[in-house]
């Protein structure tokens, strides 16, 4: 296993644990690691950018709920 799998495999964890409303923050890292695998040529397995996606979406929620009104 490559350092980058095992970080990738350790990032799913840390989310999978995360509580719901926080686990956003964790997007910047997953972002990271999608870049190492596509600047080694490899392919970003499908269930990481459905996951990727999801981060992205809770971050710009995030930032909504915490918008003045």
């Amino acid at each position: 296993m490559t350092n980058i799998e095992a970080e990738l495999d350790r990032l799913q964890s840390l989310i999978g644990a995360a509580a719901p409303d926080t686990r956003y923050k964790h997007e910047p890292q997953l972002r990271r690691v999608i870049l190492g695998l596509r600047n080694e040529g490899r392919a970003v397995p499908a269930r990481i950018k459905a996951l990727h996606e999801t981060l992205l979406s809770e971050a710009i929620e995030a930032e909504f709920d915490n918008m003045p009104v």
